[in-house]
């Protein structure tokens, strides 16, 4: 029977990649009970989600932390919070990979000192810190020092576990995001690996490792992409990566052992595509996702995480994820996927394909080596223009109908979903969450050892200032109970803050086509108001996903409206602030899950300045319950994925204001 099944008595079968589950919310204890249901289910690593707060180092009592605590993933104050976090998870033989950058050094002082009290082994700890600060200024947003500063902290990160964990990998060079802010494939592979260029650059300039210990430091550099639906191209571009990461380490960096060159990632599939409108097909789109990182056995992923069918609409049940977990055991499992070697190898047209994407990103790196390298194309906004531009395109292609989405722009005609029905449809976090914590925050200041904490921190603050690593200060002033928001002040008194260029002109494209039906009327109602119709988009709180305020602003520009548009990260107060100077409509970008209290303080300090005949509308993932209760407290619309006719979308903005003013005249 084996035989007739495809696989004989004994014949080998590869060992499946690692099951994860990107998972985390509210509190550190909700937290720890969704993961251990997750393992308990068959998922063999941990995925770590953490909330806004804790990714951009500040605490949760915080201002700009108001609304977004626990809300895209678990708040992490403290260690304690870390010990609750992996309570009766055992840090040893667990693989566990966090999504951090900004504060990377910090969680992973904070996990180093949870697994000590556990008295798991330094050396026995087995993971992934994404630490990938250079995406962060191009595509997610959540960076806090300025590029060099925090070039110096990935690098004491990297040599740090190279020294104290040797089989944790330190970075995961994620070029996901980037695909998430529209980039193509040949823009992810070249980002991603001038990215990995210039953080090994970064290692070797410092001097503090010698040539066997660089090796062993690009032996641990591992990658975390994305995989889109045109799994062909997706699965080329893999198989790119995999031939160029060991043509630069040999080439650029020296590297002669070739089980250091060899290109290990994990990925977590598109989540860019995935709709709100007919979200059951989804699952499928996934699984199309999914073959692009599994098939191909040289380019195969170590780790897989998948979204749910129904991120669109909001955060995914714990059945929605186990769903997704299932689809990973049934292909690994049931199908005779792992009992064959590469079924691609000899692929004329696959061997095409890579060939072509090797050539054109080594071009890119090519380029942005000529003009200083990456870093210095982050701090101009070079390749952050670049990415606008791209997705510029990749929307107007689906606006036009040149680009087929089902659902969406075709076959829109579809029987109601009994997936979405009820009110249980989606995860809504405990609403108490951020109060419980902010609590539980108090009373850890109110019981620690204060002259323990000051003298920690003033250690901290010297090893930033000096140069020395800043590893072993950390762990000391996690295992001291320092706060991560005394953490991230700490280095922002020694290194400062930063803002990142948005990428958008604040010139018109005059090419940008469709464009004249809508320029006509804002041309017409502007001539009515006196003056240029004056829009400003604003991003409250700490989500840094600018992807669709920028291309709002980018495509209002280009329609003829005077834009404001300055970056994410500002408070209510400061966005009303702008407003004053004579806005005539107000555009909140807000993709955390904090759309309600945000946009309700946005609302409250309009009143206060008087400012209440501004219309004001808001754009995110928000649940139609939310939708109704914003647009009941003031928001002139409110406008969802589903809402991808940007066109449209400005139009009925432009009606707003000219309904106003007649009212008003």
């Amino acid at each position: 029977m084996a035989e007739a099944d495809g696989l004989a008595p004994g014949a080998r079968r590869d060992k499946p990649w690692i099951f994860r589950t990107y998972a985390g919310h509210s509190t550190a204890r909700d937290s720890n009970r969704l993961y251990r249901q997750n393992l308990a289910k068959g998922q063999t690593g941990l995925s770590i989600a953490f909330d806004l707060p804790t990714q951009n180092g500040l605490d949760s009592d915080h201002p700009l932390a108001r609304g977004e605590v626990g809300k895209v993933g678990v708040a992490i104050s403290h260690i304690g919070d870390m010990r609750a976090l992996f309570e009766d998870i055992p840090l040893a033989s667990m693989n566990t990979s966090m999504t951090i950058n900004a504060t990377a050094p910090w969680l992973m002082a904070l996990y180093i000192a949870a697994a000590d009290e556990q008295g798991a082994p330094r050396s026995q700890l087995q993971g992934t810190t994404q630490n990938d600060i250079i995406k962060e200024y191009l595509a997610r947003g959540s960076y806090v020092y300025p590029p060099d500063a925090s070039l110096r902290l990935t690098k004491d990160l990297i040599l740090f576990c190279a020294r104290e964990t040797p089989k944790w990998n330190p970075m995961n060079v994620c070029s996901y995001h980037l695909q998430e802010a529209g980039a193509t494939p040949v823009q992810e592979l070249s980002y991603a690996l001038a990215t990995a260029i210039a953080v090994l650059d970064r290692v070797r300039k410092s001097g503090e490792v010698d040539e066997s210990g660089f090796g062993e430091v690009v032996g641990r550099i591992s990658f975390f992409a994305n995989a889109g639906m045109r799994f062909v191209t997706e699965l080329a571009k893999m198989r790119a990566f995999v031939e160029l990461w060991d043509e630069i380490t040999r080439d650029r960096f020296g590297v002669k052992d070739p089980s250091k060159r060899r290109f290990r990632y994990g990925v977590q599939v598109n989540s860019l595509g995935l709709t709100e409108q007919q979200p059951e097909n989804n699952a499928y789109r996934i699984l199309i996702e999914m073959l692009s990182v599994v098939l191909s056995k040289d380019a195969r992923a170590r780790a897989v995480q998948l979204p749910a069918w129904n991120e669109a609409l909001g955060l995914p049940r714990p059945f929605d994820q186990q769903w997704s977990l299932r689809l990973q055991q049934i292909m690994a499992y049931e199908t005779d996927l792992l009992e064959f070697g590469d079924i691609f190898n000899g692929s004329a047209e696959i061997a095409a394909l890579v060939e072509r994407l090797k050539r054109e990103a080594l071009a890119e790196i090519a380029s942005i080596d000529a003009t200083g390298g990456v870093v210095k194309a982050i701090e101009t906004g070079a390749l952050k223009a670049k990415l606008v531009e791209s997705n510029m395109r990749r929307l107007e292609a689906i606006e036009r109908g040149e680009q087929i989405v089902v659902g969406v722009n075709a076959f829109t005609n579809s029987e109601p979903s009994p997936l979405t029905a009820g009110e249980n449809s989606i995860m809504v976090p405990s609403a108490e969450a951020e109060a419980e914590q902010i609590e539980k925050l108090k009373t850890w200041r109110a019981a620690r050892n204060e002259a323990r904490v000051r003298q920690a921190l003033q250690a901290l603050r010297a090893a930033a200032a000096s140069g020395i690593n800043i590893m072993p200060a950390s762990i000391e002033a996690a295992k001291a109970g320092v706060t991560t928001g005394e953490w991230g002040d700490a280095l922002r008194s020694a290194f400062g803050e930063f803002r990142a260029p948005t990428g958008v002109s604040p010139r018109a494209r005059q090419e940008a086509a469709g464009l004249d039906a809508l320029r006509g009327e804002i041309e017409r109602v502007s001539l009515k108001l006196g003056r240029r119709i004056k829009f400003l988009i604003g991003k409250p709180g700490l989500d840094g996903h600018s992807n669709g305020a920028e291309q709002i602003a980018a495509r209002a520009t280009d329609a003829g409206m005077d834009v404001i548009y300055d970056g994410i990260r500002f408070t209510p107060a400061e966005i009303v602030e702008r407003a004053k100077s004579d806005v005539h409509c107000i555009g909140l970008s807000i993709l955390s899950g904090s759309h309600v209290p945000l946009t309700l303080e946005v609302l409250a300090k309009l009143r206060e300045a008087g400012l209440e005949r501004v219309p004001l509308v808001v754009g995110g993932i928000i649940p139609p319950a939310d939708a109704e209760r914003l647009r009941a407290a003031g928001a002139a619309a409110v406008y969802t994925p589903k809402d991808f006719a940007i066109n449209a979308m400005l139009g009925a903005i432009v009606a707003e204001i000219d309904a106003r003013f007649d009212r008003e005249a």
